[in-house]
């Protein structure tokens, strides 16, 4: 890779206008500002985008803004203000991309919606994200990630038969719609080079999470079959599961390959179920799942977890366990990968966080330092706009703007 001083990252020279709060508009945006494009982030003033004070706080400001708001500038500016809406206006004139996740209706009543701002930027590209999308009769309903989660058929799945269902330790339907944010930004990017134009990006909560569903409703449609949780168990894909270890630990065993299934049971001693032609491929051996579980689960819980990691990676059976934080933050793979890096705050503080994703060989992304305190940058995107100090002055005075002191 080439030296981060002297690397051309690819999104440089594309500004991009951040009109987004919490997680789903403002991780998309994260991803553009690593790969080197300028994002402009407006926030509230006085308060700031929530995310400021969501989950652990140190020195009043929460870590994980540290990660989310990395590589981007704040501009403290109230959008409810006629004012504050003729500033972004301006801004959207001279931006590639607006990136906004209200609910859908919000900016078109502040003037800011798409067909205003593609009529003064006709190369604008707008991004959508909300809980159900810009069309249909859920349109208007308010939606978190939880909600989208729900709806797009994750959470049914999700904990163990027959019990309440649990969500995903993290916000994963805002961070879905993020990534599909990304890519749709990315091609109509591409589109632009052809047409000159842009174009406008709808992106929904619950219609990201169910592109991740796989077969479930062709399964549905074909068969009536209505897929139901199944704990740590993966149907239909045998075996793959989580087995307990002497000690109480546990690990999880993917040994659903041909080939690995027979190199799992030569491992667990289990070669009548290795040689037996009725589980020689997957469909037949999902039809005996307890069977084969229980054979793991009997050879497992006599060995600890550390004994069964080193058996089955010398038989190159895939083999894990869940990883605590502390797991991640000294695993050498992790390190080697550079997936753990970190930056001094402002405090003097170092603060590990989460690398760059994806990696590119020629151009990778960069860390950055954390996130901009509230309004740090407004002074300087509002010189970057030619607003005179005299219009600067009253804009402050009426709350419309907030600088750093």
């Amino acid at each position: 890779m080439r030296p981060s001083e002297a690397r051309q990252l690819p999104l440089e020279g594309l500004k991009v206008l951040e009109l987004g709060q919490l997680i789903a508009g403002p991780f998309a945006t994260k991803m553009l500002g690593e790969f080197g494009a300028d994002v402009i982030k407006i926030e509230p003033p006085g308060t700031g985008d929530p995310l400021r004070k969501w989950r652990l706080i140190e020195d009043g400001t929460s870590l994980w803004w540290h990660v989310q708001t990395r590589n981007k500038r704040s501009v403290a500016l109230d959008l409810r203000s006629e004012e504050g809406q003729a500033l972004v206006r301006q801004l959207a004139c001279e931006a590639d991309v607006v990136v906004e996740n209200f609910r859908p209706g919000t900016l078109d009543n502040w003037g800011l919606g798409w067909s205003d701002l593609s009529a003064l930027n006709p190369r604008l590209i707008m991004v959508h994200i909300s809980g159900y999308g810009q069309t249909g009769p859920y349109r208007d309903k308010p939606g978190f990630g939880v909600i989208g989660e729900a709806m797009g058929g994750l959470r049914y799945l999700t904990g163990q038969p027959n019990e309440p269902s649990v969500r995903v330790g993290v916000s994963i339907g805002d961070s879905l719609s993020a990534l599909y944010a990304v890519i749709g930004t990315l091609l109509a990017l591409q589109e632009r080079q052809r047409s000159g134009l842009g174009q406008e990006i709808d992106v929904a909560l619950y219609e990201s999470v169910f592109a991740m569903m796989e077969s479930l409703l062709p399964e549905y449609d074909a068969s009536g079959e209505i897929r139901q949780p199944s704990g740590s168990a993966l149907p239909g894909i045998t075996p793959s599961n989580a087995y307990p270890c002497l000690g109480g630990d546990y690990v999880l065993i993917a040994g659903n390959g041909d080939s690995i299934f027979k190199r799992l049971m030569g491992v667990i001693g289990r070669d009548d179920l290795a040689n037996d032609p009725a589980l020689a491929h997957n469909d037949g051996r999902s039809q005996q799942a307890d069977k084969i579980d229980a054979a793991i689960q009997a050879w497992s819980e006599q060995h600890p977890r550390e004994d069964i990691l080193a058996a089955l990676d010398n038989a190159r059976v895939p083999v894990g366990y869940p990883y605590t934080a502390a797991d991640i933050a000294s695993d050498p793979h992790y390190l080697a990968r550079e997936m753990i890096q970190a930056f001094t705050r402002p405090n003097g503080k170092p603060l590990k966080v989460p690398g760059v994703l994806p990696k590119l060989s020629a151009t990778p992304g960069r860390l950055g330092n954390g996130g901009p305190a509230l309004g740090q940058h407004t002074e300087e995107v509002l010189d970057e706009l030619g607003i005179d100090h005299e219009t600067r002055d009253k804009l402050r005075q009426a709350g419309v703007i907030q600088e750093l002191p």
